[in-house]
């Protein structure tokens, strides 16, 4: 058993803590009472010594789980250094060199790419590419196409263009948007309004995730996405693709666009990488130096060697394939797990990146409270969804054994 609860959590250690961030911190979106102290594999260990499976992977920003060997090594050999954090855009270092290369041999062919400090950051960098190639000379004054329940970050440029839920967004100016539905069947009646916008008005570029995170783990339709390509195309509009959540190797390719047979003209990675990345086809090189610049992007060396590693390790060990083969245990287990449900209305996903839908919030809530009492870590997505991303270095014995709590806390009722 990787779960090992001794002490009922939150634990004294874990109060004391968590004390102390509500008095000093604004409260944020804390999902429950979980200190981590430590971890090692897939399990996770709280500051009142007890082992969590966990099924977050840290929101997908720990691939490879924890403790994992060769990223230790890099983590020993980075804390020697005495110049960790440099001003990664006013000088150079190995590591920048070493996470371009590793980035690039894994993007579509052409492309570049910029390192940034967070998701939210290669979202706003994405947007400003497409901006620097309007032909206008009021590029700033043209909408985005953008869909409902998309998360894209909460820095104002990519808050505009999210959607998921209305607090994220009440009391905050936003750039011109258009929305469209993120159509997740072929045969929606809303798949082809994207072209009737491009059609009607000038538009800055199309923004869109292919698997949707926090607005809820919907998977798009094949020709809602491909419909976006060849609109994209007709009207001379980038297509910009949000794969923050769902790249580096969590759909079981490296990104979830290739399951899609489409190319994005940018795109922006972040989480798994351990940095924010915003990609782009070379042909938009926004060319004027000093139009991208950030003061630690390509600064952070210990998290840029640890990004280059992790797609180092995913490669060599097979981890892509890994995904794919313990994304359908997963779902296999969880579909027979519906069946016995009377609150789960729905599974869906793609890889290690999968979406458990309930009939209510409350419900959703309540299992989330009481997978974390047994000793198991999930995440809430959208309105009523829960998310299921452990690492990708799962083994079916651990897949096995997060069935076996899910079915203890999620088949009731």
């Amino acid at each position: 058993m990787k779960s090992r609860i001794v002490s009922e959590p939150p634990g004294p250690n874990a109060k004391r803590t968590i004390d102390i961030v509500k008095k000093n911190c604004y409260d944020s979106t804390f999902t429950y009472p979980l200190v981590i102290a430590d971890g090692s594999g897939c399990t996770l260990q709280d500051v009142d010594g007890n082992s969590f499976l966990d099924f977050t992977s840290n929101i997908g920003a720990c691939p490879l789980g924890y403790s994992h060997p060769e990223i230790m090594r890099v983590l020993a050999e980075l804390s020697k250094n005495g110049a960790h954090k440099i001003a990664g855009q006013d000088f150079y270092c190995k590591e920048h060199a070493e996470l371009s290369s590793q980035t690039v041999s894994i993007l579509p062919e052409g492309f570049k790419t910029f390192f940034i400090n967070s998701g939210a950051e290669a979202v706003e960098n994405a947007i400003k590419i497409a901006y620097r190639k309007i032909s206008t000379d009021t590029p700033s004054m043209l909408p985005g196409i953008s869909c409902v329940n998309a998360f894209h970050g909460r820095t104002l440029g990519a808050l505009s263009f999210t959607f998921s839920k209305p607090v994220q967004k009440k009391g905050y100016p936003e750039l011109p948007v258009m929305r469209i539905k993120f159509c997740t069947s072929d045969d929606d009646p809303e798949i082809d309004v994207v072209e009737k916008l491009l059609n009607e008005s000038k538009v800055a570029f199309i923004l869109s995730e292919v698997v949707q995170g926090e607005g809820g783990y919907n998977i798009a339709s094949r020709r809602f996405i491909q419909n976006l390509r060849h609109c994209a195309d007709k009207y001379g509009v980038p297509l910009i693709l949000d794969e923050v959540q769902s790249g580096m190797g969590r759909t079981g390719k490296w990104w979830a666009f290739e399951h899609y047979g489409v190319r994005p003209d940018i795109m922006s990675a972040a989480k798994a990488l351990q940095v924010g990345m915003t990609a782009y086809d070379s042909r938009l090189e926004p060319g004027e130096q000093g139009a991208l610049s950030s003061t630690w992007g390509g600064g952070s060396r210990i998290d840029m060697a640890v990004g280059a590693k992790s797609i180092e390790v995913i490669k060599k060990d097979k981890l892509l394939d890994n995904a794919s083969a313990m994304g359908v245990r997963l779902r296999k287990g969880l579909d027979d797990l519906k069946q016995k449900s009377n609150s789960i209305v729905g599974v869906r996903g793609l890889g290690l990146m999968i979406g458990i839908e309930f009939n209510t919030k409350q419900v959703r809530d309540e299992k989330l409270t009481r997978a974390f009492k047994k000793g198991l870590l999930l995440l809430p997505a959208g309105q009523k969804a829960m998310r299921v991303i452990p690492p990708l270095v799962i083994t079916e014995e651990e897949v096995q054994e997060g069935l076996e709590l899910m079915e203890d806390v999620l088949s009731s009722g």
